[in-house]
């Protein structure tokens, strides 16, 4: 009898293990580095904060809120096809919930310490984004308000919410032209948000999820998107002409060129065949489009040492 309970324990012990690394994996924590351009682009734009509180904001959003958001969102979809980040997620567990609440406790508890502020602002965007995906409000079912809470939150929000996060007051971050700066963030949002839904029209409709993307069709989301950036970019390069960084306008355009290119080679391409509107090539865009506008703002703020 005691063998066959050990074992018993054994297997019970090996697939909570197993739980929670799936529930770790659809955590999705790679996935956060698609919204690090946000970050970087509220440090760019001020001076004056310490490097240790610049990591602490980059810990508590990046590795800890970011990823509790995706969690819930996994839990409550229980995605059988391609997700951000994962072209073939795991089977969701209890232990995701359990890693989502631990997540949340921990980003509240550590913006708390950092500025009462900025724990408030974290904890609201955590009870949003689950406001987002919960099964009671479902935002995800109606297509304009979703894309505004989110454009919103994780655009012109998030930047003031980092900037608190450094440490100034609500009064210097809403002041211009940096609140002109949070109105470009939502534009870049209101740009790549759509194109993140662009591959799973099936599969928001089998579920009742009228996204944006869904409304707007594949040639509309492609329409949709670029006007949005157009007009987030033309703003931001207007904004630092104004303050005369020419440096900056340069920068940004050279880092963001590659961006444009593939864009406009990947609607070319998706005109001809729809199958080009796919999971691999919505993650190369988000890819290419993250990485090159955080290596726009970070040569942004190296350079600020030199002009």
């Amino acid at each position: 009898m005691q063998p066959s309970n050990q074992a018993t324990k054994a297997a019970a012990t090996s697939v909570t293990r197993t739980g929670y690394r799936n529930a770790l994996t659809l955590m999705r924590i790679p996935f956060s580095v698609y919204l690090m351009p946000i970050f970087w682009f509220a440090l760019s734009t001020v001076t004056g904060y310490e490097f240790w509180r610049a990591a602490a904001v980059f810990l508590v959003l990046h590795l800890l809120a970011y990823p509790s958001s995706n969690g819930y969102n996994s839990y409550c979809d229980r995605d059988e096809g391609s997700i951000g980040g994962l072209e073939r997620p795991p089977r969701v567990t209890p232990e995701l919930l359990h890693l989502v609440i631990l997540f949340d406790v921990l980003s509240v508890a550590l913006a708390l310490w950092l500025s009462p502020l900025f724990g408030a602002m974290v904890a609201l965007y955590l009870l949003v984004s689950k406001a987002y995906s919960s099964p009671v409000t479902r935002l995800k079912k109606y297509p304009v308000l979703s894309t505004a809470v989110v454009t919103v939150f994780q655009g012109a929000f998030t930047y003031a919410m980092v900037q608190v996060g450094l440490g100034f007051g609500l009064a210097e971050v809403l002041q211009p032209p940096n609140s002109w700066y949070a109105v470009v963030s939502t534009l870049f949002l209101c740009g790549s948000y759509p194109l993140t839904q662009i591959y799973q029209h099936e599969e928001d409709a089998r579920r009742g999820d009228k996204t944006l993307s869904l409304l707007l069709g594949i040639r509309g989301t492609f329409l949709f998107a670029a006007v949005s950036l157009l007009l987030g970019t033309a703003l931001l390069l207007g904004l630092y002409l104004y303050a005369q960084q020419l440096h900056n306008l340069l920068i940004f355009l050279a880092c963001t060129g590659p961006i444009v290119y593939f864009f406009v080679k990947w609607v070319l391409q998706t005109l001809q065949d729809q199958r080009e509107a796919n999971f691999e090539n919505t993650m190369r865009m988000n890819k290419l489009s993250s990485l090159c506008i955080s290596l726009a703002f970070i040569s942004i703020i190296i350079a600020r040492a030199f002009f």
